[in-house]
C-alpha cells in the first residue's frame, strides 16, 4: 500500500516538473552562455537543451557584440529541437519581443524612446529602438531639411513614436518632434527674458525678399526690410549677409505665437526729426532719383528722407509724358521743397520750379508787337500752333492768318513743318498761352492807308475795273467798289461805261469799316455835298436864283 502511494507521488511530481520546466515554443526563455565558438554563442536553456546564436545578434547597430561565457541572456525559443537535436533560439527575436512590450507602453504613455539611426531607405531612415526597427521619414529628421545625415548615424538619441502596429510590425518615429519641443521650451525661456524696446545682438540666419531672420540665441525674430534703415532698401541683401552679427531692437513680441518683430533703424537717429529745419519751403537741394512710377519720381534728399516729384511738377512744357522720359533712376537732380507733412513723413518736391517759367522768360524777351519766327507744329480747326523759344508754343487763330482771306481759306496755305513769321499779340503767363498774328507782320496796311481818312472826306481814287453793277477803284492799295447808283447824282450819268480803267475820280467817303477793311465811296454823295456847299456859300434857293446861276458864280469865283 505504501509502495503504491510512493509511485503515484513520484509520477505526479515528474509530470509537474515536465510541465513547469519545459519551455513553450514561441516564448522568451532565460539561458546561460556556456561557450563561444565559430562566431556563435552556445546557450543552455535548461533541460539539456542547448542552442546556437550568431554573435552579431548581441551587438547594437555599428557596435561590437558584448557577450562572454557565463552571461545570462534571454532568447526566443523558436523550436525545442532541430535536425541536430539542438534548440532553435534567437537573441534578436527575444530583443524584439522585449522591445515591442517596452515601446507599446512608451507609446501609450506618450514617452520618448531611445534609438539610433543605422540605415537609409527610400523616403527616410531606419532606427534601432533596442531590438525593434522603426522608420524615420525624411521630413521628421530635423526642423529644417537635412542635406547630410552622416553625423546622425549610429548616434543614440531620443525619438517620439508617431504610429505603431505590432501585428504588421510597423513603427514610425520622429526626431523633429523632440527638437521642436526642445526648441519651444528654449524659445519660451529666451522670450521670457526679452522685452519690447530692448536692444539685443543676433546672427542673420536667412534672407528673403521681405526681410531677414535673426537668431537671438535659440529663437528667431523677423527683421522686416522696412525696419532695416530709414532710407529705401530694395532688397535686404544690400545691407545684410548670412552669418553676420547685427544689433537690433525688439519691436514687438507675440507671447502666443512666439513671433518677434525686430528693427535696426530704431537704434539710429530718425532723420525726419530734422527735416523741417534742414529743408525749408522753397529751398533748392540736390537729390538722387531712387524710384520712378507712373505718377512721379521719388528723390532721396539724404539717407532716410525721400520726397515725391509729382508728374505735374516735373516740366513746364511736357504735360503728358511718363516721368521716365524726363528723369532716370540714380540721376542727380535739383529739386525745390514745395510742402512737408511731418505726420505722414512726406515731402512734396518740384523739378520745374528750379527752372524759370518759360512763359515769363518769353514775355520778358518778346513783348507784345515783337516779330518771331517758328515752325508750324500742329494745325487744328481753329488755327496754327507755332514752336517758340523755350520749348513752348504760340497759337495763330484763324482770324489772325490773313487780312484778305477768310481764315478757313487762309489756313489751307500752311503745312506742318513750315517756317512762319508772326507778331506777338498777347502773353498770358497764368494760363500759359501766347497769341500770335501772322497778318500783322509788316503792320496793318488798311490802317496805314486810311489813317487820315474820315467819313465825309473827299479822296481821289484810281479806276481798276468796269463792271455792270459799278466800278472797282483803288485807294493806297486798298480796293473798294462804287455801285452804279453812286456813280452820279444824275440818273442818266449812272453808267459804268462812261469810266475807263486808269481814270482818276474824286469821291466822298461814306463809311470806314475797319472790321471788313472796306471804304464806302460815292461820286453821287460828293456831288450832293458840293452842291450843298455852293448853295450855302453863293445863294439860297429862296432868292429865285437858278442852280446854274449859283454854280456859275461858284465856278467863276474859283477861277478868280
Amino acid at each position: 500500500m505504501a509502495q503504491n502511494t510512493s509511485m503515484e507521488e513520484f509520477e505526479a511530481l515528474l509530470n509537474e516538473s515536465f510541465e513547469m520546466d519545459t519551455p513553450n515554443e514561441g516564448s522568451v526563455v532565460k539561458g546561460k552562455v556556456i561557450a563561444i565558438e565559430a562566431g556563435q554563442a552556445i546557450i543552455d536553456v535548461g533541460y539539456k537543451m542547448e542552442g546556437r546564436v550568431e554573435l552579431k545578434e548581441f551587438a547594437n547597430p555599428g557596435e561590437a557584440p558584448e557577450i562572454s561565457v557565463g552571461d545570462e541572456v534571454e532568447v526566443y525559443l523558436r523550436a525545442a529541437e532541430n535536425a541536430r537535436g539542438e534548440a532553435v533560439i534567437s537573441r534578436e527575436m527575444a530583443r524584439r519581443e522585449e522591445a515591442w512590450d517596452r515601446l507599446e507602453k512608451a507609446y501609450a504613455d506618450d514617452q520618448r524612446v531611445e534609438g539610433a539611426i543605422f540605415g537609409r531607405v527610400k523616403g527616410g531612415f531606419t532606427v534601432d529602438l533596442g531590438g525593434a526597427v522603426a522608420f524615420l521619414p525624411g521630413s521628421q529628421v530635423d526642423v529644417r531639411p537635412v542635406r547630410d545625415a552622416g553625423p546622425l548615424m549610429g548616434l543614440k538619441q531620443p525619438f517620439q513614436i508617431l504610429k505603431m502596429d505590432r501585428r504588421r510590425g510597423n513603427i514610425v518615429v520622429s526626431r523633429r518632434a523632440i527638437l521642436e519641443e526642445s526648441r519651444a521650451e528654449q524659445r519660451a525661456e529666451v522670450i521670457s527674458n526679452l522685452q519690447e524696446g530692448q536692444a539685443v545682438e543676433g546672427v542673420v540666419k536667412n534672407i528673403t525678399e521681405y526681410g531677414a531672420f535673426v537668431d537671438l540665441g535659440g529663437v528667431d525674430g523677423l527683421l522686416h526690410v522696412t525696419d532695416m534703415a530709414w532710407r529705401r532698401v530694395n532688397h535686404p541683401s544690400e545691407i545684410l549677409s548670412i552669418g553676420e552679427t547685427v544689433k537690433v531692437q525688439v519691436i514687438k513680441i507675440n507671447k502666443e505665437t512666439h513671433r518677434i518683430s525686430l528693427g535696426m533703424k530704431q537704434l539710429q537717429e530718425d532723420p525726419w526729426d530734422l527735416v523741417a529745419a534742414k529743408y525749408p519751403l522753397s529751398s533748392v537741394h540736390t537729390g538722387r532719383v531712387t524710384n520712378i512710377t507712373d505718377y512721379g519720381a521719388f528723390v532721396e534728399l539724404e539717407p532716410g528722407v525721400e520726397g515725391l516729384v509729382h508728374v505735374s511738377e516735373m516740366s513746364w512744357t511736357k504735360k503728358n509724358v511718363h516721368p521716365g522720359k524726363i528723369v532716370s533712376t540714380s540721376q542727380e537732380v535739383e529739386v525745390m521743397v514745395l510742402e512737408i507733412d511731418q505726420a505722414k513723413r512726406r515731402v512734396s518736391l518740384g523739378l520745374k520750379q528750379t527752372m524759370r517759367n518759360p512763359w515769363e522768360v518769353f514775355s520778358e524777351t518778346h513783348p507784345e508787337g515783337t516779330v518771331v519766327e517758328g515752325e508750324v507744329k500742329n494745325i487744328t480747326e481753329f488755327g496754327l500752333f507755332v514752336g517758340l523759344p523755350g520749348d513752348i508754343d504760340g497759337m495763330v487763330h484763324l482770324s489772325d492768318l490773313s487780312w484778305d482771306e477768310r481764315g478757313e481759306d487762309a489756313i489751307q496755305n500752311y503745312r506742318k513743318g513750315d517756317m512762319v513769321q508772326a507778331v506777338v499779340s498777347e502773353v498770358d503767363i497764368d494760363k500759359e498761352r501766347i497769341s500770335l498774328s501772322i497778318k500783322n507782320v509788316g503792320g496793318d496796311k488798311f490802317a496805314e492807308a486810311v489813317g487820315g481818312v474820315k467819313r465825309g472826306s473827299i479822296i481821289t481814287v484810281n479806276v481798276t475795273a468796269i463792271e455792270d453793277g459799278g466800278i472797282e477803284v483803288e485807294y493806297e492799295g486798298m480796293k473798294s467798289f462804287i455801285r452804279r447808283s453812286d456813280l452820279s447824282r444824275d440818273r442818266a450819268e449812272q453808267r459804268p461805261e462812261r469810266f475807263s480803267v486808269g481814270d482818276h475820280v474824286d469821291v466822298r467817303v461814306t463809311n470806314v469799316d475797319s472790321k471788313s477793311r472796306r471804304l464806302g465811296l460815292s461820286i453821287k454823295a460828293r456831288e450832293i455835298a458840293e452842291e450843298k456847299e455852293a448853295v450855302e456859300q453863293y445863294g439860297s434857293s429862296d432868292s429865285g436864283a437858278s442852280l446854274g446861276d449859283i454854280l456859275g458864280a461858284a465856278l467863276k469865283g474859283d477861277d478868280e
